[in-house]
């Protein structure tokens, strides 16, 4: 196995760095980096070529994990080890396995194919609902995920927990103007609304090319993204139910988007 550095004190500057990393969105755009915890998602990243430039691991789960330790170990660019208590101070996890690897966050071409189809969210809040679209996003086979700059960082922890890695597989464009980059992808935007009078998405035909709008959990899309759509689109409901969860409502609205292709 290659060479572990070893940390004993918590004032070491790489602890406070970890630590920032895992709870600012800030540090981790200043840095371009992020933090991935647990054997499953470094083992993701790994897969998907993600190479490291820091692997942090316990002594306990360098005995228990040893084999996939050392591949891990052998792209990344610095080795350290530590005790479990210490981990615990840079891990955001209740019950730590003992795995962490600081990566790159990846670099995605801002241009896209007219041959994909696409879900955009607009300044998404939570990071459980990014992971729970993305993961339906990677089953149904949409083509990527076009993210506002305001939304929640998909490279938070939990960003990256809830979509289980997938946020890893599938290409995420963060942009500042969503109806800006649409129109500059020549994409056919469906915005996604609650208002009775918006055709029913039952009644759409999706082609390549297209691209679903789906805005913030309280307060929709703006009135730019709706007013730039091809389409205002709407799930129609029945009994006294108003509107569905951010999640939910994409995951309808993908599964009619991609069913006929």
């Amino acid at each position: 196995m290659p060479e572990f550095i070893e940390i004993s004190s918590k004032d070491n500057p790489l602890i406070k760095f970890v630590r920032l990393l895992q709870s600012s969105a800030k540090h981790r755009k200043e840095h371009n980096l992020f933090v991935l915890e647990g054997l499953r998602i470094c083992d993701d990243a790994y897969q998907n070529n993600i190479r490291f430039d820091k692997l942090i691991v316990t002594k306990s789960a360098a005995k228990k994990h040893y084999e996939d330790i050392n591949r891990f170990a052998t792209v990344s660019q610095s080795c350290f080890i530590l005790s479990d208590d210490l981990f615990k101070k840079i891990s955001d996890t209740s019950s730590p396995q003992g795995i962490i690897a600081v990566a790159k966050i990846p670099e995605i071409n801002g241009n896209i194919s007219s041959s994909g189809r696409y879900i955009a969210l607009e300044n998404l809040a939570d990071p459980s609902n990014l992971g729970a679209i993305a993961r339906t996003a990677e089953a149904l086979g949409v083509s990527g995920i076009i993210l506002s700059a305001d939304s929640c960082d998909p490279y938070a922890p939990k960003s990256l927990r809830s979509s289980m890695g997938t946020l890893l597989r599938v290409p995420v464009y963060i942009v500042d103007d969503i109806v800006e980059f649409i129109n500059k992808n020549n994409l056919r935007a469906f915005a996604c609304v609650v208002d009775k009078d918006a055709s029913s998405i039952t009644t759409q035909e999706f082609r390549d090319g297209d691209v679903l709008l789906i805005g913030n959990e309280a307060n929709g899309l703006s009135s730019d993204a709706k007013q730039a759509a091809y389409c205002n689109i709407t799930i129609k409901m029945q009994g006294k139910a108003e509107s569905l969860n951010a999640a939910a409502a994409a995951a309808i609205a993908m599964w009619e988007m991609v069913k006929e292709r």
